[in-house]
């Protein structure tokens, strides 16, 4: 149901947040003051702030710590897309310079980067790798991997190419595992089910004094509606309104001449 919610799009996930907390605002308001269980409701007044700060604080706590979870995540995310580009132009830089003709390889390669930008870019919107992309990969790697290229240019250009093929394709599996990373949705259960927790506990505290209740309540609603959304805006890197493009790998096939 998280994730559902994780993917719908900007508007939805916003609606969705502020539908959820302002309404917890009207149900609060007249169950304390509108319901049947008004008077055994009242009866509770008395309970000072200090007590039900905990909950807040463990709402503070954790929204920050799913905050840090996801700007790690989109940092991470962003490096992997460079390296993997760095590794592709280094490849092709090797090709180009070493004695032998190296034309296949820029062939396999130019397949491969396009295929990454083409086809694994939106299937990695739902989490999963391209088919495609692998087949690229390997042929890639199986070019690159000839004993001739290190009788014509040099064990040391052969390693350079491997390595540096390696690491494009180290990079791809972080970028694929980051895609399909999911570990976050209990942690945004807590943050909501918190959430409404400190709602409670707010208007715990007011229950003699119905409109500084609601004041206080629309204060914390207003902002855990606009916090939350903006997280989850993030939440995945491929995904939604600050998605991250795959720009650098374009550049490197512009470069080789796509």
């Amino acid at each position: 149901m998280i994730r559902a919610w994780l993917e719908l799009p900007p508007a939805g996930i916003f609606l969705t947040l502020a539908i959820l907390y302002f309404g917890a605002i009207i149900a609060l308001r007249i169950l304390f003051f509108n319901s049947p269980l008004k008077r055994p409701m009242q009866s509770l007044h008395g309970i000072v702030a200090p007590f039900f700060g905990a909950v807040s604080v463990l709402f503070a706590l954790l929204t920050g710590f799913l905050a840090n979870d996801i700007t790690d995540r989109s940092r991470q995310a962003s490096h992997a897309i460079q390296t993997e580009a760095g590794e592709l132009h280094n490849v092709y830089t090797l090709s180009i310079a070493a004695l032998a003709d190296m034309a296949s390889i820029r062939d396999a390669l130019k397949t491969y980067a396009t295929s990454v930008t083409k086809d694994e870019w939106s299937a990695m919107e739902k989490g999963h790798e391209s088919p495609h992309v692998s087949v690229a990969y390997d042929n890639l790697l199986k070019k690159i991997s000839d004993p001739g290229i290190a009788r014509s240019s040099g064990n040391a250009v052969h390693a350079a190419l491997l390595n540096a093929a390696v690491r494009a394709g180290n990079a791809r599996t972080e970028r694929l595992a980051i895609a399909s990373d999911h570990t976050n949705d209990l942690k945004w259960i807590v943050v909501i089910v918190l959430g409404l927790l400190t709602q409670i506990s707010i208007a715990l505290v007011h229950l003699e004094r119905p409109r500084a209740m609601t004041a206080a309540l629309v204060v914390f609603a207003s902002a855990a509606v606009i916090t939350l959304s903006l997280m989850a805006f993030q939440e995945y890197p491929f995904y939604g309104v600050f998605r991250l493009s795959p720009a650098p790998i374009v550049e490197t096939i512009r470069v080789m001449g796509g």
